[in-house]
């Protein structure tokens, strides 16, 4: 585990006209603070980092060359993505090698995976997957409470750890450089994306991949970076501070700029920085484990929060959060998966509880589409905990989790899963998932009958998998080259 310094001691600049601001670059054993400012001693911008210790000032090293025309970071303009994860990765692999075609899951906290369509986790093809990604190993190892996991039709990790061969989370100091600004200011390797060597963050994050995933890996790999928002527009409330760092910023980049345009140098710099680094850091992570699901956890937004406002509260997504998740059209080209989440605010009554699962999944399927010929593989997370009770640390709550696994959420999974699986066998000819014919359509469940025998699916349509064509899927589709698709 990486470990934080403490922001408390104070550091004495050598220019105290030049601003600077505290930062932790978290790199092996070079933990220590670092008074970072931006030279003013040459004409292109430089950033240049004072590693301070226990003793005082031990070293002055610079870590930003001459920016690249065109970029605000990064490797050089001219190298494709594909060529810059070749050179960090020297993988082999094509970044385009594998592009699977699924439909929703859960992954319980938990991953839920509706309409899979290639072969999820090397299972057979399925319409329907539920996913575990809870840390759940103790309640066995420590409690001896059983967990039975595979009865119940849920795909776990082996022996239930919460890093494994289906699904593993990379959290913002698992994975390159991350930036971002701790609780009291202190800036987290360079604090904004504008600040973090892309080719050092790429070398880094390829050398973790391999630690982390074994060849062949097909799971899921998720990137949860909360922080900020890549779009300006989105840092507001609390990420108001990376407009403001980003400010600062260009500010003593560009500091005979009038602030009009500091402001947006600030907006462009950002919002090219925090592309460079999500988007390829993606096309990294698929080049050299091709076979996996890559995406950002939360991924794409909704914006339909609960605020205690139910007189007028509808589960619509917020007009912004859609309008933002379009300008993403990159993010969706890179990722191979996406990982909204569905978690239910604590206070939100009971009777919206529908309304804001359905919008955020129908906004993940609306983006599913953007970039790429077939639509993405959408895994929602869902959670089995509240908030204050997040860890089974006891042998009493394993029990109790024992008891809502078999009693409540099993036989739930076995439900749909079937009633999935028939419903793509009778009216998709297996090629397909079984969706509402219209949208809204509330009242209709894709469940079995209360005998157990199959629906008669009439209120669903089919939602063909890649390859297959037709309203039953029953036509072979050839696959499009890469040029073509597009």
């Amino acid at each position: 585990m990486l470990s934080h310094t403490r922001p408390g001691s104070s550091i004495r600049s050598p220019h105290p006209q030049t601003p600077r601001f505290v930062t932790h670059w978290e790199e092996g054993g070079n933990r220590g603070r670092r008074d970072c400012r931006l030279s003013r001693w040459t004409r292109e911008p430089r950033l240049t980092m004072v590693g301070v210790g226990i003793e005082g000032v031990k070293s002055v090293r610079e870590v930003w060359g001459s920016r690249p025309r065109g970029r605000i970071l990064g490797l050089p303009p001219s190298w494709s993505r594909v060529a810059a994860a070749a050179e960090v990765a020297d993988a082999g692999f094509h970044p385009w090698g594998m592009t699977m075609q699924l439909g929703l899951a859960l992954v319980l906290g938990v991953t839920l995976c509706l309409g899979c369509g290639r072969s999820l986790l090397r299972a057979p093809a399925r319409p329907f997957s539920v996913l575990w990604n809870v840390p759940s190993a103790r309640c066995k190892n420590r409690f001896g409470v059983p967990l039975p996991l595979e009865a119940l039709g849920i795909s776990a990790n082996r022996g239930q750890h919460f890093h494994g061969q289906n699904v593993t989370i990379f959290y913002k100091n698992q994975l390159g450089f991350y930036p971002y600004l701790g609780p009291r200011g202190t800036a987290h390797n360079g604090g904004i994306p504008q600040a973090v060597p892309l080719n050092r963050h790429l070398a880094r994050a390829a050398y973790q991949i391999r630690r982390s995933l074994w060849p062949g890996f097909a799971g899921l790999a998720v990137l949860d970076w909360e922080e900020w928002c890549p779009l300006w527009a989105g840092n507001w409330g609390r990420r108001r501070v990376y407009r403001a760092a980003s400010w600062a910023w260009a500010q003593w980049v560009f500091p005979n700029l009038d602030p009009q345009e500091q402001l947006h140098k600030a907006r462009v710099g950002f919002e090219q920085a925090a592309r460079a680094l999500m988007e390829d850091t993606l096309w990294l992570g698929r080049a050299l484990q091709p076979h996996g699901l890559w995406g950002f956890y939360r991924f794409p937004a909704c914006g339909n929060g609960w605020h205690g406002t139910a007189s007028n509260y509808t589960g619509h997504c917020h007009a912004a959060a859609l309008a933002r998740n379009t300008q993403l059209r990159w993010l969706w080209a890179a990722s191979s998966a996406l990982f909204p989440s569905i978690y239910l605010p604590p206070r939100l009554p009971p009777a919206h509880h529908q309304a804001f699962v359905r919008y955020r999944l129908e906004e993940a399927f609306r983006v599913a589409v953007a970039g790429h010929p077939h639509p993405l593989p959408v895994l929602a997370y869902a959670r089995l905990t509240h908030r204050s009770s997040g860890r089974f640390l006891s042998q009493e709550k394993c029990w109790h989790l024992h008891d809502y696994l078999l009693g409540t959420l099993g036989p739930y999974v076995i439900n749909v899963t079937k009633a999935a699986v028939a419903c793509s066998h009778q009216r998709c000819h297996g090629h397909g998932r079984c969706a509402w014919q219209k949208p809204g359509q509330l009242e209709v469940f894709l469940h079995l009958q209360p005998d157990g025998s199959p629906g008669a699916w009439e209120s669903f349509s089919c939602r063909c998998y890649q390859g297959w064509a037709g309203p039953t899927c029953q036509e072979p589709r050839p696959e499009l080259g890469p040029k073509e698709a597009t």
